[in-house]
């Protein structure tokens, strides 16, 4: 698969007259034809439901634009559900699903009437001690153990991960919760991260089935929606091929009429949390090439560094760049683009063969629409960057502004001799 920048080289000259670089720049064309085929793929579920996935990119005026196709929100803290009820987002539109987690989160949201996701089958007695009582509506996480293998190999480990009750916990967490007043169960589950395969979802969707079919028949709990959370992923490699999220809808619609309709299960509502699938593959990071060095490697330093996009740093994670401008020319030079942290892994790429990089250039980070702003920090005192929204008339707006020092001092409540610095900025 060829990547190529959803804007062109002039178009962003012209953006980084306005927006000096680094910044995250989103499409707003794609976001929308991706939601429109979400929602093909699964229009088949009367109740299906995105809850996307805010710590993604937890930006409002993008979540206004999901709200439009009926997306709720996903939210994991005390600041997300904040956000949330500040784009409108309240009631069972939103999805708490959270981990060790504070009383006061809870309680906010059992404020906003959220549907509460319990991670652990000793946050039922937190919850009520926090709140005073068990929703009528509540949802369960369950982590299966083991490995979780498809038809092409092992996918994850959910037996190592933090998350969700064990298949005993799960089924003496719907007796208690349904005998303190419960009455609308749901059941969720995550069990790999950013999968490139069509077959993913479906396999997911047996197992959870399965198990709702006879948590019901065994405790008696009205099963009304399963949440296959996220997991969808994104090529971050132009050599591998998309998911597609039509064929992946169609599976799981399978598997529902294999297992669910037999049981008399034909009403349960599907919902997801698409956080990378929705939003990653229409952003990117808008970087300059302000410096060219030459010892044992060739550098190429950019006006961007890991606080603007910590994967590659963190997790050695491939993003795919393009000079602008330069699409067609040979990438017969070889190159480390990094970063001006204090840090050796500041690094957006590692011998990558690339066009001649000229000072000057506009570089392309592809694929930073999720987990990429919203993974910023301040480390070296670096300023998080801009965001900015391509509209679909080609016109830009500006949705998040950069830091500036005064941002970065403004904590500093007991330093009295701050103001002058930030002034600088």
């Amino acid at each position: 698969m060829e990547k190529r920048p959803f804007a062109t080289k002039d178009q962003l000259e012209t953006l980084a007259e306005r927006f000096p670089t680094p910044f995250h720049l989103y499409d707003e064309a794609g976001i929308r034809r991706n939601m429109e085929a979400l929602h093909d793929a699964f229009s088949w579920n009367a109740g299906y439901k995105e809850y996307f996935a805010v710590k993604a990119t937890p930006n409002p005026f993008l979540i206004e634009i999901l709200k439009e196709y009926g997306c709720g929100c996903d939210c994991a803290s005390y600041a997300e559900l904040m956000l949330a009820d500040a784009c409108g987002v309240t009631g069972h539109d939103i999805m708490f699903s959270s981990n060790e987690t504070p009383a006061a989160d809870y309680a906010l949201a059992e404020e906003l009437g959220a549907i509460i996701n319990l991670d652990d089958i000793t946050h039922i007695d937190f919850l009520e001690r926090t709140i005073g009582h068990i929703p009528e509506t509540v949802s369960c996480r369950y982590n299966p153990g083991g490995l979780f293998e498809i038809s092409n190999g092992i996918m994850d480990n959910p037996g190592d991960a933090k998350y969700g009750m064990t298949t005993d916990q799960l089924y003496e967490a719907f007796r208690v919760l349904k005998a303190k007043g419960a009455k609308h169960f749901g059941i969720h589950a995550f069990l790999c991260s950013n999968t490139v395969t069509n077959e993913y979802y479906p396999e997911l969707a047996k197992v959870l089935f399965r198990l709702a079919v006879d948590l019901q028949r065994e405790t008696g709990a009205s099963i009304e929606f399963i949440n296959l959370s996220g997991g969808i992923g994104i090529p971050y490699h132009p050599d591998q091929t998309p998911n597609d999220i039509r064929v992946i809808g169609e599976g799981v619609r399978h598997v529902y009429e294999e297992i669910l309709v037999p049981a008399g299960m034909g009403n349960v509502a599907l919902y997801t949390e698409l956080g990378r699938f929705a939003m990653g593959p229409y952003g990117c990071l808008v970087t300059r090439a302000i410096h060219k060095k030459h010892i044992y490697k060739e550098y190429i330093g950019v006006d961007a560094c890991a606080v603007n996009l910590m994967r590659p740093a963190m997790y050695g994670a491939y993003h795919h760049i393009t000079v602008a401008g330069k699409e067609d020319e040979p990438c017969d030079h070889v190159y480390d683009v990094v970063g001006g942290l204090c840090e050796n892994s500041d690094k957006f790429a590692i011998d990558r063969a690339l066009p001649e990089v000229h000072v000057g250039d506009i570089l392309v980070i592809h694929d930073t629409g999720a987990h990429g702003h919203s993974m910023g920090y301040n480390y070296n005192g670096k300023l998080r960057s801009a965001e900015v929204l391509l509209r679909e008339d080609g016109s830009a707006k500006l949705i998040r502004r950069a830091e500036t020092p005064a941002d970065y001092f403004a904590t500093l409540d007991c330093f009295d001799d701050y103001s002058h610095l930030a002034r600088r900025g």
